[in-house]
């Protein structure tokens, strides 16, 4: 361990949290160590503005709640301490031990057959502590009493040659937990470092792990992956690492190849969501998984109408159950993403059906503008008569009222004059005072 003093480290209380700065100092006064630690340490020595406040304390969960009252506890694995100012939450977790029982760390741990730790509620010493931090750069902590900064690992040697470092043996750590190896292409995405060899060749080994990870925590998982503005780099990341096909194994196999629509589509989608989200606009999770999970869906339709000689729309709507209850096996999607998924689907075969007052009638639907920006995304790298429906619809909105009604019935002309037309029956030869034939 290294002790770096004030004038050594570049962190200062006006770069940190207020309320992070309260729960310390509450902390400290009643007689507990407590630092900040991870994340936003590690950041602001890159240069960064840190979001998220972290502090590891020696106090329990049940001692913090005792004195914080607007504090929760959560975690099954691992109890933690929400302490919540508004919307800032700051999370302090009690200071943990080895895994093995001895007289210095107390409660209880679990692992199951693969090593990893179902239940973790083993705390211990500050030194403990550091010990079980996933890597290097995580493993600095800041005292708010003395100004110094306890780095542990050699983690301000790790972000200087821009190396990710796990502590300890690698495939006991990523046994322990499979998810930090999503945190590992994370950070390698994030922060432009490159992963040491030993810890990169494990990501490879035992990627299969993830598929023990409840579906649930995966997808907050992939929120942080695919949501950080930084997505097409860690994309690529999960790609090299094979990880993406252990959270998306139905679409997989559909982007191996690196100039397929399919892989150009979702880089495309990727790209565009970083961009909104690095501009400060709005993005929903349910367009960038309507776009993950469509092509597969594509597939299974095709699939089932050559095997089963279901209709189009029959063979869609298996298509689209089928392929997204595999998918939440996998990485658990809520309801409310689920739902707009299946409106974004649904509208890329009603728009083209534009005739009369459909077309007016799909422009005034909430969801038009999602299912209308995924469509002319997908003309875009599709083209063809797709890319002529797309820039149809963007005329469509941009015109007035008249305009709009022209467009339309030049639409009904066009699509009159390309039918066949109807052969004129034959005026019967009608007789007077005649009576129909009774006769079949």
């Amino acid at each position: 361990m290294q002790i770096l003093h004030s004038s050594e480290h570049p962190v200062r209380d006006d770069l940190l949290s207020p309320n992070a700065l309260k729960v310390l100092h509450r902390l400290n006064q009643s007689g507990f160590e407590a630092y900040l630690v991870g994340g936003c340490i590690r950041d602001i020595f890159l240069g960064k503005i840190p979001k998220d406040f972290d502090v590891a304390t020696s106090a329990t969960p049940e001692q913090i709640k005792g004195l914080f009252r607007n504090c929760r506890i959560i975690g099954r694995r691992f109890k933690l301490a929400h302490i919540m100012f508004g919307r800032e939450i700051i999370e302090v977790a009690t200071f943990r031990g080895p895994h093995q029982s001895s007289p210095e760390n107390s409660g209880t741990a679990k692992q199951d057959g693969h090593g990893q730790l179902t239940r973790d509620n083993v705390y211990g010493t500050l030194e403990q502590d550091a010990a079980r931090r996933d890597f290097t750069f995580n493993a600095m902590y800041y005292s708010t009493a003395d100004k110094t900064i306890r780095d542990f690992a050699y983690g301000v040697e790790a972000i200087e040659d821009k190396v990710i470092e796990i502590i300890g043996d690698p495939e006991t750590r990523f046994r322990e937990d499979p998810v930090r190896m999503l945190r590992a292409v994370r950070f390698a995405a994030k922060l432009d470092m490159e992963i040491e060899e030993p810890c990169a060749e494990q990501i490879k080994k035992l990627g299969y792990l993830l598929e023990n990870i409840p579906p649930a925590r995966l997808f907050e998982e992939v929120l942080k992956l695919l949501f950080s503005g930084q997505g097409y780099a860690t994309y690529q990341q999960l790609i090299e690492y094979g990880l993406f096909e252990r959270l998306f194994p139905q679409t997989a196999p559909l982007v191996q190849i690196p100039d397929s629509r399919e892989n150009r589509f979702i880089e495309q989608v990727i790209k565009n969501t970083d961009n909104r989200i690095n501009n400060g606009q709005r993005v929903t999770p349910a367009f960038l998984y309507a776009a993950l999970l469509w092509y597969p869906i594509e597939e299974f339709s095709q699939k089932l109408i050559f095997e089963s000689n279901l209709s189009p729309l029959d063979a869609f709507n298996i298509a689209t159950s089928e392929v997204l209850q595999r998918q939440l096996e996998r990485v658990m999607i809520p309801k409310r993403f689920s739902i707009t998924m299946r409106e974004i689907w649904s509208f890329q075969n009603r728009l083209s059906k534009r005739y009369g007052r459909r077309a007016y009638q799909m422009l005034a639907h909430p969801k038009f503008r999602a299912a209308y920006d995924f469509l002319l995304l997908r003309g875009e790298i599709e083209g063809g008569e797709l890319y002529e429906l797309a820039d149809w619809w963007t005329e469509f909105q941009e015109v007035d009222g008249d305009k709009r009604k022209t467009m339309l019935e030049e639409l009904r002309k066009s699509a009159g004059a390309s039918k066949n037309p109807r052969r004129r029956r034959k005026p019967r030869n009608k007789k007077s005072n005649s009576k129909p034939s009774q006769n079949p």
